[in-house]
């Protein structure tokens, strides 16, 4: 008796969400075979208005430690990754993978911190920063 209660309580909810312009997923796929060797995601840069307020207020509540710091972008180290706190204005909201063959990308433009990298953007419109393995 519960059984088909549910179907159709999962029925109605596909139907509102269908109506309401919501993606329903009713198939799963497999997952892809891995790769020998998975690319490492070296940071993901977030928007802030102050780059100091920002690094005071993530370093002050997490345990991390900061890499670099100048008046346009910081980048935080944590245990697993990096986070780069950037002004809109002067860097784009990406996350940045680092490969060995970076210069494949386009021309790589060496940084003030001195790495060098390519900024591409994915079919999606999201900026990609392709990083030089050192």
């Amino acid at each position: 008796m519960l059984a088909p209660l549910f179907q159709t309580q999962i029925e109605v909810s596909e139907t509102h969400m269908a109506a309401k312009g919501k993606n329903t997923v009713t198939q799963k796929r497999k997952a892809s075979p891995k790769p020998s060797k998975l690319d490492t995601i070296h940071h993901v840069a977030i928007p802030v208005p102050n780059v100091a307020k920002a690094v005071e207020w993530y370093t002050s509540r997490f345990n991390c430690c900061v890499d670099y710091i100048d008046e346009s972008w910081a980048l935080l180290a944590f245990a697993n990754t990096k986070l780069a706190l950037v002004l809109p204005q002067e860097h784009p909201s990406h996350f940045s993978i680092k490969r060995p063959d970076a210069n494949k990308f386009g021309d790589l433009v060496a940084h003030r911190d001195g790495l060098n990298s390519v900024y591409i953007t994915d079919a999606f419109g999201n900026s990609i920063e392709v990083l030089e393995e050192s």
